[in-house]
């Protein structure tokens, strides 16, 4: 038997249709069917699903007799399903990587007969919403009953978020309903009726919200169906259960709840129907109002619970326009005190910077930032703490943004970004070095000293380069560039190549400090026990194989897309292989689900990382040229390297020069692991020649050189 159906209705989607079935398709998890419903969609997307169904024989369209609207395109889907287990996927949203395989892993777990699953809003225009629920799903028992854990009543009443056994659906002949809401009638009596429930408290499904077209935003009398559906769910739920005064109580609230939702927020009541809609309201809350009463929500919402028992729909409306009112009054204020303040701090920042800036240089204030004042890493940290050895008449200030300024190690004088201290620091520091370019209002002193330490060996075009690849490029404001690399008094590079493409991507009249990266030191001179250490540190046994991957970002995919399934990944690396996946800060981190992986995006010391890995797996990050200092293997994935290339722009091929094996599909990449070839003669041959070209100043004392020279005057 096929373990899971997947039921799809379609109906109006084609804008959204492939990515919904990508999603799903593509998942590591294979044993899996698509029942597609074409419920008589007037546009191409019966022809997308012929498409599907005619490459990939786990696609199978079923089509309806006319349109019968989403609820019946369920049921008609159901009937031809033979998985094990049923999930009603919407299709104009889509599932998230390593989803299928983690679900049927926690069914499996638990034996459920009802998996509720967690989920993110994707709104039109880009924003991300994490799913409000993943708190509660993770807060639930391994398994259990409603009556057991009530609190499930509250979570989301959509089909979309629930796999349910299709033998306990037949069993018990739920069906979904015809009309608007019919998730209702069918998610409350499921839950209620199904003795075995789980959760899984990991994002799922991306849950699109749609910029026209959903039915909720729909102006209609439609919206009165939700009582039709309400009554129904409440029929089912006595007839399928026997719910405790709890759970009749916590029922109630959830259905008036909705209703007030309903009305005053996600639909488009009429105005002129609003009153009796609200009357039917209070009828259903005097008809089902249970004898042991219920939970009634605090302030503002219980007022409303209160009058719609009153049937007082004339003091409800006075009470919502009040309380709107004095809500908007209060954004206004927030808003104008918020950019008055805004405004006021960076006036006055700005003409306490322009007096600090008439006061004598400080000439023992070294300033140091990083990653847009992130906190103490990369390479300033490395000069930093070799200052601290051989310049100790200099006092070293870290720039922190405020959301990292509690993070800050102990005893490490800091100042906060946008305060006067900040303004006073950056007014006087005799040094300043960073790994990326000071604020564009800062003014370079005379008688100052700036160092650009950079972050990484460039691959991809950087500065004036990418004006030959405008796809790429974030800041397209290349004059306001060269005047930041201007105040440049020392670059810092790794290697000849990155000395000779800094050359021609900021073409600026600075002095070239070609010693290395400090940041490596520590890994030029790293020991067998300092790897050992990084493991303890990290929890990781010492006979395990450790592979780390670190992918690069790629402005061009879509939020919550990767190029690696890495729970898949993890699992085929077998399980002697710990797989650490470390991603990208501009990423959002991926959460992998098997216990063979783990996220490390946070852990704030990459070189524990590497130290800690035996093998670096990664794509077009420079990542690869800091491990390459470590001698170890390194192998690249590139199954975009065309896209990469052309959009991106490179200093060099790196597909014909790697830093050690290189595929482009994935059952390569699992071949390279499994046969051993990522660490054989030729890996190893290729590795050597990469890390003469780019690893050969990184010896143990590139932050010392950078130190004698900057700090000491020390020309060598």
């Amino acid at each position: 038997m096929t373990f899971l159906s997947i039921v799809l209705p379609v109906y109006k989607v084609q804008g959204y249709l492939r990515q919904c079935l990508d999603s799903v398709l593509s998942q590591s998890f294979t044993d899996f069917e698509v029942v597609a419903v074409d419920d008589r969609s007037p546009d191409y997307s019966g022809a997308i699903l012929a498409e599907y169904a005619a490459r990939d024989p786990r696609v199978r369209v079923v089509t309806a007799p006319e349109n019968v609207g989403l609820g019946r395109a369920r049921n008609l889907g159901l009937e031809h399903a033979t998985g094990e287990y049923v999930w009603f996927v919407d299709s104009d949203d889509w599932l998230s990587e390593g989803t299928l395989n983690a679900a049927a892993e926690r069914l499996r777990e638990t034996d459920a007969d009802l998996l509720i699953v967690g989920w993110d809003r994707v709104h039109w225009d880009g924003r991300v919403q994490a799913g409000t629920a993943r708190k509660s799903l993770a807060a639930a028992p391994d398994v259990f009953s409603v009556e057991q854990w009530p609190q499930v009543l509250n979570i989301l009443h959509v089909a979309w978020n629930k796999v349910v056994r299709r033998e306990f659906l037949l069993r018990l002949g739920f069906v979904f309903e015809a009309g608007w809401y019919e998730d209702v009638s069918f998610s409350f009596p499921v839950m209620l009726a199904a003795p075995r429930i789980s959760t899984l408290p990991r994002t799922c499904v991306h849950y699109r919200q749609r910029r026209t077209g959903a039915i909720t935003r729909t102006v209609g009398d439609r919206h009165f169906e939700v009582f039709d559906h309400w009554e129904h769910a409440q029929a089912l739920a006595t007839k399928y259960a026997s719910p405790t005064d709890e759970v009749r109580g916590l029922l109630f609230r959830r259905m008036i709840w909705h209703f007030l939702r309903v009305l005053r927020h996600d639909a488009r009541v009429p105005r002129e129907s609003r009153a009796r809609f609200f009357g039917r309201m209070s009828e259903m809350y005097k008809t089902y109002l249970p004898p042991a009463g219920y939970p009634v929500p605090a302030r503002a919402e219980g007022v409303r619970y209160r009058m719609v028992a009153r049937g007082s729909y004339r003091s409800m409306r006075l009470f919502d326009f009040t309380i709107a009112q004095a809500r908007r009054g209060k954004r206004v204020l927030r808003r104008t005190a918020g950019w008055v303040k805004r405004r006021a701090r960076q006036a006055a920042g700005q003409v306490y910077y322009r007096v600090q800036r008439r006061l004598p240089v400080d000439q023992s204030l070294a300033l140091y930032g990083a990653y847009w004042f992130r906190g103490v890493t990369c390479n300033p940290a490395a000069i930093a703490a070799k200052a601290a050895e051989l310049a100790p008449h200099l006092r070293p200030v870290w720039v922190v943004a405020e959301p990292y300024a509690k993070s800050m190690p102990p005893g490490v004088e800091h100042v906060v970004a946008g305060t006067l201290p900040y303004y006073r620091a950056i007014a006087r520091a005799r040094y300043l070095v960073n790994n990326v370019n000071w604020p564009n209002r800062l003014v370079k002193r005379r008688g100052t000293t700036h160092v650009m330490t950079h972050h990484g060996t460039p691959l991809k075009k950087m500065g004036a380069d990418q004006a030959d690849h405008p796809a790429g490029v974030k800041d397209p404001d290349f004059q306001a560039q060269m005047r930041r690399a201007d105040r440049w008094d020392f670059s810092v590079t790794a290697n000849p190549f990155t000395t000779v493409a800094w050359e021609s991507a900021y073409p600026s009249a600075h002095e070239t400090l070609e010693v290395g990266y400090p940041r490596n030191d520590r890994l030029a001179a790293a020991t067998a026990a300092d790897s050992a250490a990084a493991r303890e540190r990290l929890g990781i046994p010492a006979d395990r194989r450790v592979v780390l991957y670190m992918p690069t970002h790629r402005e061009w995919l879509p939020p919550g897309r990767r190029v690696l399934d890495t729970e898949r990944f993890a699992e085929e690396l077998g399980p002697d292989t710990t797989l650490l996946v470390r991603e990208h800060y501009f990423t959002t981190p991926a959460e992998p689900a098997s216990g063979a992986a783990v996220d490390v995006s946070d852990h704030p010391v990459v070189e524990d990382l590497y130290l800690a890995a035996d093998v670096l797996l990664t794509d077009y990050s420079s990542a690869m040229f800091d491990f390459a200092v470590l001698d170890r293997p390194v192998v690249i994935f590139a199954p975009d390297w065309p896209v990469y290339r052309d959009v991106r722009g490179v200093y060099f091929d790196l597909l014909a020069e790697p830093p050690g094996a290189v595929t482009t599909g994935y059952p390569a990449l699992i071949g390279l692991f499994h046969s051993g070839a990522y660490a054989d003669e030729s890996a190893a041959s290729v590795r050597s020649k990469f890390r003469k070209r780019f690893c050969s100043l990184d010896d143990g004392h590139a932050a010392e050189r950078v130190v004698r020279r900057v700090f000491l005057d020390k020309k060598q």
